[in-house]
């Protein structure tokens, strides 16, 4: 008797199987009808984000849209800056098309419901990594494309570069709301026995006209947002940045939603391509000058040739090539960028590794 129970579980178990009883849930997936070479077998196998974003040709990418050189929504409606070029470069990577990017501005506050709600596929906005926002608020992030950190401005004729707390006890400061910048300031403030009062806007281009009306004896926000808003307005040569050293450490990147692991790859590697051309010194306007068989190796697979991993990720074999080729590598979008408002990567902790910085990939095999 008992081995004819055991016989009978053994079949069910199988028909079970044959039935897909054990097929996962995923509340973002599409099901779509393709012809047999339309798109990489990972894909359909997958589904999940990447396929909703091929399905819809569009990516949905979150960013700031007023931080000067980061994301600059333009009187034309265009999107520019560093933040708006790593957009392209997913989209470029998922795409095949570079402009294939529906912009979305978002403030400090509504960037993250915007997320959760899926209103977008990415965010790229001046988001700091953190622990809390890592664990509890269901975000995930991609590497780090800035290495930041929160520094303070003034008139000249009332702080220097060597201000500390001390010097800015019973000051008003001014910043937006909803950013680590509110807790990082108050914080210093109370460890450097000061007293500060915190005055909180939408959007950080409010606190800068408020500084301008003084309103504000000084704001504060990552120091490239400041460096920023410094070389584009006309009294910025009367304004100081300090402390030399930021009051803390602001590593900002792409965010994702969490539970989407083939997602997170193309986001994470569409970074690293770019990163890893630049290691090599491909740039969007050599990358055609050998075919990709001459290349080193791991360009060779990064750009589609043999022993390539882009079509097991659900994207095309020339995925990364297209980034490289319509975008340009990291060095390209940072230097296009962010050299014009007078940041550079010598000397940064955004320098190459080889060069004493942390933009560092790891290797494409």
């Amino acid at each position: 008797m008992k081995k004819r129970l055991a016989a009978l579980v053994a079949v069910l178990a199988i028909v079970a199987a044959a039935c897909g009883g054990g097929a996962a849930n995923n509340d973002e997936s599409t099901t779509t009808t393709q012809a047999p070479d339309a798109t990489p077998p990972a894909q359909t196998e997958a589904g999940g984000l990447l396929a909703t974003v091929q399905e819809r040709g569009k990516l949905q990418c979150g960013v700031g849209g007023t931080a000067v050189a980061f994301s600059e929504t333009q009187p034309d409606g265009s999107m520019t800056g560093f933040d708006a070029d790593f957009c392209r470069a997913v989209a470029a990577a998922v795409l095949g098309d570079a402009n294939a990017v529906e912009f979305r501005t978002l403030t400090s506050k509504e960037r993250f419901e915007a997320l959760k709600n899926k209103e977008i596929d990415v965010l790229i906005r001046n988001t700091t990594w953190t622990q809390s926002r890592d664990t509890d608020i269901g975000m995930d992030f991609g590497p780090t494309t800035y290495y930041d950190g929160q520094q303070l401005m003034g008139l000249s004729s009332k702080f220097t570069v060597n201000s500390g707390a001390k010097d800015v006890d019973g000051a008003i400061l001014c910043t937006n709301a909803g950013t680590t910048t509110e807790k990082n300031i108050t914080e210093w403030a109370k460890i450097g026995g000061a007293d500060i009062q915190l005055e909180t806007v939408e959007v950080f281009p409010e606190a800068i006209e408020k500084f301008k009306a003084g309103t504000c004896d000084l704001v504060t926000t990552d120091g490239s947002g400041l460096v920023g808003q410094k070389a584009s307005n006309a009294e910025g040569v009367d304004w100081v940045i300090f402390p030399a050293a930021p009051i803390s450490k602001e590593p900002l990147g792409p965010v994702y939603r969490q539970n989407d692991s083939q997602w997170g790859d193309v986001i994470n590697w569409t970074v690293f391509a770019m990163i890893i051309a630049d290691e090599y010194g491909i740039t969007s306007a050599n990358i055609d000058d050998k075919p990709v068989a001459d290349l080193a190796p791991e360009l060779g697979r990064l750009f589609g040739g043999d022993g390539e991993l882009q079509t097991a990720m659900g994207l095309n074999a020339d995925a990364f090539y297209q980034v490289i080729k319509q975008v340009g590598n990291y060095d390209e979008v940072y230097s296009n960028n962010l050299n014009p408002v007078g940041l550079v990567r010598e000397g940064s902790l955004n320098a190459r590794f080889t060069e004493g910085g942390m933009i560092y990939a790891p290797p494409a095999r």
